[in-house]
């Protein structure tokens, strides 16, 4: 058991695999069976695993990364500017991209209609009674679309320079790195009332 919790490959693996099992148990259970309402709840999982791993390095990156960099040794910065932050950025990325689709897909699985609701703050049914659950659900979408943009279009460029993965004269470094950071700073201010939003929704709307 500890060589296998000793590679990070083999356990991460090992607990999808268990995680599949118990999908696949929940679609013999459902009422529905493999149904619609089966892959739905299987892209909420997804949506659910990637948003996690999304949100928990924005907040590995503003709780812990951005803060202690400036006290930890000239000597030392280059290990985490080389290793570290890279391959946190890698997964960052692509869980971003990875909670939105998912996110979305599920949204459309409930059907146009649903989705159309909460794209336009419920005002696609004329804010009837009802509708401003839609309203702050797609506060949420929204929220959780800007900073998907904000990783790709502005977070993930300017990272790229800061940390010489593009190479750029010390002064544009320098500035990247200030851009990356208010923008990641802009995406841990938008984080909590986006999960506010989405957990509170379906707590009291499903």
């Amino acid at each position: 058991m500890g060589n296998l919790l000793s590679n990070f490959r083999n356990t991460v693996v090992l607990s999808l695999v268990l995680a599949g099992l118990m999908i696949f148990a929940f679609g013999r259970v459902a009422p529905g069976g493999f149904d619609a309402g089966f892959w739905q709840a299987t892209l909420r999982w997804v949506h659910v695993v990637a948003g996690i791993l999304w949100i928990g390095l924005l907040w590995y990156f503003n709780f812990v990364q951005i803060r202690v960099m400036p006290s930890i040794p000239a000597e030392l910065k280059p290990a985490v500017g080389k290793h570290i932050a890279p391959e946190a950025l890698f997964w960052f990325r692509w869980a971003a991209f990875a909670t939105v689709l998912a996110g979305l897909a599920v949204m459309f699985l409930r059907g146009h209609a649903y989705a159309l609701e909460v794209l336009s703050f419920g005002l696609a049914g004329g804010l009837v009674q009802g509708d401003q659950g839609f309203m702050l659900m797609g506060v949420g979408v929204w929220l959780a679309v800007v900073m998907f943009l904000n990783v790709w279009g502005i977070i993930w460029p300017n990272q790229k320079r800061a940390l010489g993965i593009v190479v750029v004269d010390d002064e544009k470094k320098a500035r990247a790195a200030r851009v990356a950071m208010l923008a990641s700073r802009t995406n841990l201010l938008l984080s909590f009332p986006m999960l506010t939003s989405m957990a509170m929704y379906q707590t009291l709307f499903g």
